[in-house]
């Protein structure tokens, strides 16, 4: 299965994500036809290294092209400039020319990671996403949006820069950890509360299929998440207007993760963010009533909490949010859906709120 990602800023940049069972074997002739170069820097992290990275490298230079995993530690907490600093130094070492590739083989992190090192490699080269996690197969890996983290705030530092194809294999996720599954499908709650109401549906009696990990089921997932934001983001590529709908959840989420030193996995704090902006919906009458119940139900069957973790004050809260990548004038921004399925559209998709509101929100 294929979904393309139309791009119209750039036509040359529009891509394919490859969705199917077993495609890593198929990884050398996707390369050849989406992203030829003459060696590929695959890169990786220390966990993923371990399942995948040797094999990877191997696929690729047994048919011609030079191949070197790059590795660092895992963990949210190294998606930092230093990072992407050593590997950029590494490569330069390894005599990488502008005639190269960047393989990202991981998760969201990284995804991230890599494709800012391509993006800032010998001024831009091309990268391709291998996705080996069901969140950066349903959302982190598509849209070209790059990044690291720093002190004030995560992906605060980035580029957007566009993958030639995602290759998104299904047999990957047979080797997820439950906690890592689970912190995708907060996303794919996420995709179906902000555009597809019988995609929340299905969700929401499937559950247990998906939890189990059942191939059809699982599919579905995946290929609707990725239809949902392959068409986001192809109508909003720069995060100009629509795409905004893609951070419902992430204002109080991104707070959550940087205030819990990212001890709180991404969707985990996402999962939380989207119960407590759904709750400020409500309370400003944009957002039907019930809304949040719903998603804390369906939220809870996939084993998530919906309640803030201790540890991180309402002012800590509120100073990460002030670095919001969305504040405008000095104002915090959210996108609150309308109800299940439709987001709220009003001045640009995304609301203002005064700092009060949000304060007794998150106490």
């Amino acid at each position: 299965m294929t979904i393309r990602v139309p791009l119209h800023e750039q036509r040359d940049a529009s891509y394919d994500i490859a969705i199917g069972h077993g495609l890593l074997a198929e990884l050398p002739a996707l390369l050849q036809k989406h992203c030829p170069a003459v060696a590929y820097a695959v890169v990786t992290d220390s966990h993923v290294a371990k399942l995948y990275g040797d094999e990877v490298v191997k696929r690729v230079s047994s048919t011609g092209p030079r191949a070197e995993l790059f590795t660092f530690p895992a963990g949210e907490w190294n998606k930092t400039r230093e990072t992407w600093g050593s590997l950029s130094d590494r490569m330069l070492a390894s005599h990488f020319g502008r005639d190269c590739a960047v393989i990202a083989l991981g998760g969201g992190v990284v995804g991230d990671v890599a494709g800012f090192l391509a993006a800032t490699y010998l001024r831009g080269v091309p990268y391709v996403q291998v996705p080996t996690s069901l969140l950066a197969m349903i959302d982190s890996s598509i849209g070209g949006k790059t990044g690291v983290d720093v002190p004030a705030g995560k992906n605060l530092l980035g580029a957007f820069h566009q993958p030639r194809v995602v290759l998104a294999d299904l047999t990957l996720l047979t080797s997820l950890p439950p906690v890592q599954l689970s912190a995708g499908l907060a996303e794919a709650v996420k995709h179906g509360a902000i555009a597809d109401a019988a995609y929340f549906a299905f969700l929401e009696s499937d559950h247990a299929a998906i939890l189990a990990k059942d191939g059809p089921a699982l599919e579905r997932v995946v290929r609707r998440s990725v239809e949902i934001k392959a068409a986001v983001v192809a109508e909003d590529e720069r995060e100009a207007g629509r795409r905004a709908i893609l951070n419902f959840g992430h204002t109080i989420g991104h707070a959550i993760e940087a205030t819990s030193k990212f001890e709180v996995l991404h969707g985990e704090a996402v999962a939380i963010g989207m119960v407590y902006e759904a709750r400020l919906g409500e309370a400003l009458g944009v957002t039907a009533k019930g809304t949040a119940d719903r998603i804390v139900r369906l939220l809870e069957e996939f084993r998530f909490q919906s309640e803030r973790p201790d540890g991180a004050s309402v002012d800590q809260l509120i100073e990460v949010m002030r670095g919001d990548k969305k504040v405008r004038g000095g104002e915090i921004r959210f996108a609150v859906p309308k109800e299940i399925g439709v987001m709220n559209q009003n001045d640009a998709w995304t609301i203002p709120v005064d700092e009060r509101r949000v304060r007794n929100l998150v106490v």
